[in-house]
């Protein structure tokens, strides 16, 4: 329809801890905030990334929409963790039309699952007179449609379902506009989950799901210090007297021991790339850390320190305009952290 209304389209994170809704408009290289939300889960929702309780996901998606003038109703989602399987891959020289009739064939040596329990879709990365290189990526059905359920009972439709780790990387490209040299690494601490990206200029070298997030740090604290879950949670980020009774020097040693995990996942991240390439001159120069997570007090300066990396929060809004008459910039300060998915997936519905 040539005058027909345009189709509205939010990107749609759906986290362990919480569901984040991004609307965005514009061109590429000029966008606007339309509306976002924020709401958080009950815990237990979802489980190694499966969701266990349809309703409450759905009731969720609507209440973010209601109470956040958001009114899309196409969404782009994505999924991540053991579910999803990334791997770049290098073949022979070949035309688009042999890669695709092809493909199957070389995608079943990489993926461990069934190729008919899975949906599969690539992308040709670099080309040369001798090679291919290809990235594949797939995630087994049953947690596509699990997704798709809750959002069509929210009475949305998934329009496109991307990765988490590519959206994290979308954002990342339209906000700091990397150039070819930069070596970046990604990582979205989630609740329950790490996505961790290594970013060449815009080609992604290899990433890695890793379970372990924020909800760590939370757990230990009310475990060793006999604290409710917000008591541990006001002192993860910071907040001053969250548990009033609780001595200072209690605190560092048990926040130290997750951030030790952390970091050591990070460092065998690094260590598997280095493995598995022959590019030995390629070095992270820095990690722009997003996600619930990296609100954590001192997290960055911390990361820093073990992995002696420059590590800073990725800013999602870096390079879009927020219209400050109607976004609380208070408000919009406090959640940035943790809707770099969400912008990310949003730009698919952009473009």
């Amino acid at each position: 329809m040539l005058f027909g209304k345009k189709k509205r389209v939010a990107g749609l994170d759906i986290g362990s801890s919480s569901v984040k809704m991004v609307e965005l408009d514009g061109k590429p290289n000029s966008l606007n905030l339309v509306s976002l939300g924020f709401e958080n889960l009950p815990s237990d929702t979802i489980i190694d990334g499966q969701i266990m309780e349809l309703n409450t996901v759905s009731d969720c998606i609507q209440n973010v929409c209601n109470n956040h003038q958001i009114e899309a109703n196409q969404v782009v989602t994505g999924v991540s963790g053991h579910s999803v399987i990334i791997k770049n891959i290098a073949l022979p020289a070949m035309s688009a039309e042999e890669l695709e009739e092809s493909i199957d064939w070389h995608a079943e040596e990489h993926i461990p699952y069934d190729l008919a329990d899975v949906s599969l879709d690539y992308q040709v990365t670099a080309e040369s007179a001798d090679s291919t290189n290809v990235l594949i990526a797939a995630c087994k059905r049953e947690r596509i449609d699990n997704i798709k359920q809750a959002i069509q009972l929210a009475g949305k439709q998934p329009v496109v379902i991307d990765v988490d780790t590519f959206a994290l990387q979308n954002c990342y490209e339209a906000n700091y506009d990397p150039a070819e040299s930069d070596v970046v690494t990604l990582l979205n601490i989630g609740a329950s989950t790490m996505n961790v990206n290594i970013v060449k200029g815009t080609r992604s070298l290899f990433s890695r799901d890793i379970t372990v997030g924020g909800s760590q740090f939370t757990d230990v604290l009310q475990r060793s210090l006999g604290l409710n879950f917000q008591e541990a949670e006001g002192l993860k980020r910071g907040v001053a007297n969250a548990a009033p009774n609780v001595e200072e020097k209690s605190i560092e040693p048990l926040m130290n021991n997750v951030t030790e995990v952390v970091a050591m996942e990070i460092q065998k991240t690094f260590d598997f790339y280095r493995a598995t390439t022959d590019d030995n001159e390629t070095q992270v120069q820095k990690i722009l850390i997003s996600g619930g997570g990296s609100k954590l007090a001192g997290l960055a300066q911390d990361l820093s320190q073990r992995l002696e990396l420059p590590v800073e929060v990725l800013n999602p809004f870096r390079k879009i305009y927020i219209d400050s008459n109607k976004f609380d910039p208070d408000y919009i300060k406090e959640i940035v952290p943790e809707m770099a998915v969400a912008v990310g997936l949003a730009m698919r519905g952009v473009n």
